[in-house]
């Protein structure tokens, strides 16, 4: 990490980075103002409040606000972040300004298909439409632009991952002996996890979805789509996630006025994400009749590992915030948090993203549990759940971490530092209106995933309150979530517009209280924790792919999907690989 405060800054040092960070930003921006705005039609629409669309069309508000917030905001504000953390952290432009336009530009163009094919679907006679959810597998179809527009973006994606790892490499022949610096090293490792988890989504698309648009196939095998989806699904939450755990490990600590507790801890979170992210995809599928219920259950258990480096993130992330309020003068158990710095937008803005991060993980507990997952599945329960983990942790993560960023690569103070301030608070109150009813509504089993708030002859009951109150509750937060994205954009707007300034934020970031000379020098070894990643996936996913297939009619489909056990699996991996045996051995002979 750089050591010298007061030195250049980030847009002076690194011009043309600066230059892609902001490309990534306004394209994140823009997405995140009309995913925002589809939020407020469903939330508005689905509690009967106010209602502008026709039912039919609220499928295509739910692709669209899932898509663009869910995969376009998240992931370009993603590259912005890595982009700026590869440069700063190892002191170095990238090794071609060309190659990181042309990842921009493949993204840019993917992003742009993909909502076409889906704002398609509010005009009938164009005959194009993408109303498939954010989730897209079969046995809903979209327009092949759709699909195409998909590949690009993720294929846009792996080439910025090419960016950082060239950057990498060209430091580390200048530097063989150093520790991969902490920023990078987080980069890194979420990149693999990337490549390793899009790979199934990466053939699902390819080879099964685009070719079924197109009429080249007949027909796909829904179960194996929607398993090579949850492949992917899963850990896309931790590439979520990993630009927020960045600010809260290197970023948070410096806002409150301390530095960051441990190092090697850092580290070991980041490879047992890598680790255990991809293997637990089933864990969405426990309902599913075609794969074994032996596979759910060690999905289950893979899933609950996944607990302890969210744990160690809390402990060392609240430790650094509260090691910073001690150094601002805080004393005793809980005074401490008086002294933090709550009228900065950035912290107060993380540290509320934080608090509710713990919240969404208690919920992904019930998520995960194999028997309680199916009192709440398909309920409203579940957007409740990842509101306040995407909607929340990461969203507000990355809007109260622009407050801080945006000045680095523009040049340019915050406009307003009290409108962040209501920006992120209004978030943080919206969010707990909508999320709260959203958890209770799943408990009264009340449906996700569809336009009505009510069947006919049918009555939903709550043990406390009413299903009025929780509508009410749901299009309450809608609307002050979208009071604050059109807050927080007005900021961000007004602050790229401002005047130049010498300084415009403080962006010296401070070592660690226990640097990675006290950890083992195995922990960088990138390509042995890649290896592990990639035996564990197979481990994983073999036998349920086997069965799948075997079951569910073949790679194709044809058939219906039939209970399936472990042992069908088994016998069918254990046919191939005679099958394949022999013929070997006869050609040996």
């Amino acid at each position: 990490m750089a050591t010298a405060s007061g030195g250049d800054e980030f847009v002076d040092k690194f011009p043309d980075e600066a230059a892609i960070i902001k490309a990534s930003f306004l394209i994140a921006f823009v997405s995140l103002g009309i995913g925002a705005f589809f939020g407020l039609i469903q939330a508005l629409h689905r509690t009967n409040v106010f209602r502008v669309i026709d039912s039919a069309d609220y499928y295509t508000v739910l692709t669209g606000h899932g898509v663009l917030l869910a995969i376009v905001f998240t992931i370009f504000f993603l590259c912005g972040v890595f982009h700026w953390a590869v440069a700063r952290s190892l002191d170095r432009p990238a090794e071609s300004a060309l190659f990181s336009w042309a990842w921009v530009g493949l993204m840019t163009t993917g992003a742009v298909l993909a909502t076409v094919a889906i704002l398609g679907g509010f005009v009938p006679n164009l005959g194009m439409s993408a109303d498939v959810l954010f989730t897209f597998y079969a046995p809903l179809q979209a327009h092949p632009i759709f699909y195409i527009g998909l590949a690009m973006f993720i294929v846009g994606t792996w080439l910025a991952g090419a960016d950082w790892f060239l950057s990498y490499r060209a430091w580390r022949q200048e530097h063989p002996d150093e520790r991969i610096p902490l920023q990078t090293f987080m980069v890194l490792t979420t990149m693999i996890m990337w490549y390793i988890s899009t790979l199934g989504v990466a053939v699902s698309v390819v080879f099964f979805l685009i070719p079924w648009s197109l009429g080249l196939i007949e027909s796909v095998n829904p179960l194996l789509t929607r398993t090579l989806f949850w492949y992917f699904g899963h850990p896309i939450v931790y590439f979520w996630l990993m630009p927020a755990y960045l600010l809260w490990y290197t970023v948070l600590p410096k806002l409150a006025g301390g530095r960051l507790f441990s190092d090697p801890l850092a580290r070991v979170v980041f490879v047992l994400f890598l680790l255990l992210s991809t293997p637990v995809g089933i864990h969405h599928q426990y309902l599913d009749p075609g794969i074994a219920e032996g596979f759910k259950f060690i999905a289950m258990t893979n899933t609950m590992f996944l607990l302890l480096p969210s744990l160690l993130t809390a402990f060392t992330v609240v430790a650094s915030v509260e090691h910073g309020a001690r150094q601002r003068g805080g004393e005793g158990y809980l005074r401490w948090l008086g002294a933090l710095p709550w009228r900065d937008p950035a912290f107060t803005g993380m540290a509320l993203a934080g608090a509710m991060f713990a919240a969404g993980g208690f919920s992904g507990m019930i998520n995960a549990g194999m028997n309680i997952n199916y009192l709440i599945h398909n309920t409203l329960w579940v957007p409740g759940h990842f509101h306040l983990t995407v909607g929340t942790a990461v969203a507000l993560t990355m809007m109260a971490g622009s407050y801080w960023l945006v000045p680095q690569v523009t040049g340019r103070k915050l406009y307003s530092r009290p409108i962040g301030l209501l920006q992120v608070i209004m978030w943080f109150v919206g969010m707990v209106f909508m999320s709260n009813a959203m958890h209770r509504a799943g408990l009264a089993g009340i449906p996700r995933r569809t336009a009505e708030p009510q069947y006919q002859n049918f009555e939903f009951l709550t043990p406390i309150g009413s299903i009025f109150e929780l509508r009410v509750q749901i299009a309450l937060g809608g609307t002050l979530l979208f009071l604050s994205v059109v807050l927080f954009l007005f900021n961000i707007l007004l602050t790229s517009l401002g005047e130049e300034s010498d300084r415009p934020v403080d962006s010296y970031l401070p070592e660690p209280l226990s640097g990675p000379e006290g950890s083992p020098r195995i922990l960088d070894n990138l390509t042995m924790w890649t290896g592990i990643a990639a035996v564990l996936v197979v481990l994983a996913y073999t036998l349920p792919l086997a069965g799948i297939i075997q079951n569910g009619g073949g790679l194709f489909g044809g058939g219906l999907p039939v209970p399936a056990t472990v042992s069908a699996g088994v016998d069918l991996v254990l046919t191939t690989v005679t099958s394949a045996f022999n013929t070997l051995w006869g050609v040996v002979a």
